[in-house]
């Protein structure tokens, strides 16, 4: 049994930032990743951030993830496990985790004051006739293949979904000299930021709002993909079908958080379909229902990576001063967060973020 004051599961963004929080307040953290590496999302992020100096503008992705762990290595409060699985918790408040080496696997039992789940998301899926075919991804796997492993996914690529996520990994593969054929999104709109659409459209590249895709042809591999427009039920329309040569194709239609945590700590749950599916209920220093359980990050409710930094700074500085560490200058600091996070979520973009989380907060 390895007894710990904070455990945090999962190393991306918000975990890192979260450890890194509560580290400083003098908490003992363990940090845990399934992963070999830590950084999540950000190791594939390639462009560069907007905001502030603090969300680390003008910063790629992956050169933000290494700050963050190069912060974590070096400070003494902080215990790292990469390779290394959260399997799930029990009613005593015991994690349990499957840490791999190689070939061998070893369980370990952990009994924390406090847990932190940052455990993300998952990539919602397209239901079409052979959706199957190889050279179909969903988005983190085209930005793994590209941006980890330096791996053309194919030559010609059909984007599914206009959202940012959508939008920046058809720059990323026009870079990586790969043809983008078309994006398409079944919205009226563009869901992603300008900004990235007309990069995509000075390429070159067209952008097909209110088209869905029918189904994909192929023997072996992907060789030809049906397009077609929706009516305001989002059915296909008879008639308006188009075929596209491709050997990929790319769903990137959204998120859904990770929430298998929360409903085994006994959280509870609500389903809001502005922060992307299924999450726990949450004060505004992010303290769910169960008192020692907190959420950071697109487990929270998906958002973009600097929201999930500054969240989890939150739940970090929160859930060290919950146990009793506290240091001069905690109130202004996080309140600073907090005003942050506000300013993240402002403006015309940030209304359905606002909207969703008025529905889990108490």
């Amino acid at each position: 049994m390895i007894h710990t004051d904070i455990l945090i599961i999962g190393g991306g963004p918000s975990g890192l930032c979260a450890a890194i929080a509560a580290a400083k307040s003098g908490a003992e953290v363990m940090l845990v990743e399934r992963s070999q590496y830590f950084g999540g999302q950000l190791v594939k992020q390639t462009h560069m951030f907007f905001g502030s100096e603090k969300q680390y503008a003008a910063t790629r992705g992956f050169d933000i993830g290494k700050k963050l762990v190069e912060e974590v290595k070096n400070s003494d409060n902080i215990k790292i496990f990469h390779s290394t699985t959260a399997l799930g918790i029990y009613e005593d408040g015991v994690v349990t985790l499957e840490q791999k080496f190689e070939s061998e696997e070893i369980y370990l039992k952990v009994q924390a004051k406090s847990l932190i789940v940052t455990t993300g998301a998952l990539e919602k899926s397209l239901p079409f006739p052979n959706n199957d075919l190889p050279g179909i991804y969903g988005a983190g796997a085209v930005q793994t293949l590209m941006n980890e492993y330096l791996v053309k996914p194919g030559k010609r690529v059909l984007m599914v979904g206009a959202g940012n996520i959508g939008l920046i990994i058809s720059y990323q593969l026009l870079q990586a000299g790969v043809e983008v054929a078309g994006i398409i999104d079944a919205s009226p709109r563009i869901g992603g930021y300008l900004v990235h659409a007309s990069k995509i459209r000075r390429s070159g590249v067209p952008i097909f709002t209110g088209y869905t895709i029918v189904k994909a042809e192929g023997t072996d591999h992907l060789e030809k993909a049906t397009i077609a427009k929706v009516d305001q039920h989002w059915k296909p329309i008879p008639g308006t079908e188009k075929e596209m040569n491709v050997d990929v194709m790319c769903i990137s239609v959204g998120l859904t958080p990770s929430s298998a945590f929360f409903w085994q700590g006994g959280c509870e749950m609500e389903y809001v379909r502005e922060l992307g599916g299924y999450v726990p209920k949450r004060n505004r220093y992010l303290r769910t229902t169960v008192g020692n359980i907190y959420v950071a990050g697109d487990s929270a409710g998906i958002e973009e990576a600097s929201s999930a930094m500054v969240e989890g700074s939150i739940a970090g500085l929160a859930a060290s001063h919950d146990l009793g560490f506290v240091y001069e200058g905690y109130n202004r600091e996080i309140e600073e967060l907090l005003q942050e996070l506000e300013g993240l979520r402002g403006g015309e973009k940030g209304i359905h973020i606002r909207r969703g989380y008025n529905k889990v907060g108490f």
